[in-house]
């Protein structure tokens, strides 16, 4: 298994704006750090659910239909080439609803069903990086848990520095989308040849 690359798409993905990230800054700006972190727990919760099942749904594909392994790769690595210019050419949202009874644990749980980054992130990290090295159920779990883990963190971190984080990203939004871009294309470049 690729491991910088693994981990530079899940951090990178994990923690750059999205949904999740989003919402979690927007209600720590309104609520505070503690109310919003039920929300966060649900984001964990939610996306353990979705490491799961992608994961079996990988699976199921990985052992019934083994060639198309090469194409799911390709397709992992065109995603992140897809999330890379998706950042790049990102703009900043200029109105976005923050309701407090969208500040829930379920809502960051049932978020995850309707995210597609979140469902796309699965599937693809699932494909491109776990399953041509590994296919045991407790594997796959542990796997699992850990991208739920990073994505409580990437949630947690823009709910505790959200107001700074904002302010970061509106100032250097452009430089920071370029240097998140590039790292996602070196992951994807590095799948393919590697």
């Amino acid at each position: 298994m690729p491991l910088v690359s693994f981990l530079l798409y899940v951090f990178i993905t994990s923690f750059t704006p999205g949904p999740n990230n989003i919402m979690a800054m927007l209600f720590a700006n309104e609520y505070g750090f503690k109310k919003t972190l039920r929300f966060c727990l649900g984001v964990g919760a939610g996306f353990f659910v979705i490491m799961l099942l992608s994961s079996y749904f990988n699976l199921v594909l990985h052992n019934f239909i083994p060639k198309i392994e090469l194409p799911m790769m390709i397709l992992g690595a065109g995603y992140m080439v897809y999330l890379a210019i998706k950042i790049v050419t990102s703009k900043k949202s200029a109105d976005e609803d923050d309701g407090g009874k969208y500040n829930s644990f379920i809502a960051g749980m049932l978020l995850q069903f309707v995210n597609p980054k979140g469902v796309l992130f699965g599937i693809t990290v699932v494909a491109t990086f776990i399953l041509p090295y590994h296919t045991s159920h407790m594997v796959l779990l542990l796997f699992s848990l850990f991208l739920a883990v990073v994505g409580f963190l990437s949630t947690s971190t823009w709910s505790l520095f959200g107001s700074i984080f904002q302010k970061f990203l509106s100032k250097y939004r452009n430089q920071f989308n370029i240097v998140m871009a590039l790292l996602l294309v070196y992951s994807a470049v590095s799948i393919l040849v590697g």
